[in-house]
């Protein structure tokens, strides 16, 4: 559950980063003191790194959310092994117990038989 908070409140702040990215560029453009050409291509590359970046973020999260998963998947197949074997170890002890009951059972058995 946490994890997903994280995730929520990176997404919240990297929006804001974007947000604030491109607030800033157009705040730039108002008071840049160059051409505009040279401005224009001053904003293709920020827009560009920006997408690098964004990429590169990306990226990081899904190896995160993959090495993450496959965690999960590991201990849940480690948790059915172990299920199951306790699952054979009850069955077993059941098992024998209810021979242990027969086995008691004729034995009582006999010996009323012998009585009479």
């Amino acid at each position: 559950m946490a994890y997903k908070d994280d995730n929520s409140s990176f997404g919240r702040s990297f929006l804001s980063f974007l947000a604030g990215s491109l607030i800033g560029a157009g705040v730039a453009l108002l008071y840049a003191p160059q051409s505009g050409e040279r401005t224009r291509q001053e904003i293709r590359e920020k827009a560009e790194m920006t997408i690098i970046k964004a990429q590169k973020i990306e990226e990081e999260i899904k190896d995160s959310l993959n090495q993450l998963i496959g965690d999960i998947r590991s201990k849940v197949n480690l948790l059915i092994e172990e299920g199951k074997d306790i699952a054979e170890d009850k069955k077993r002890e059941i098992l024998e117990a209810i021979e242990a009951g027969k086995k008691v059972l004729e034995e009582q058995k006999d010996r009323l038989q012998k009585k009479e």
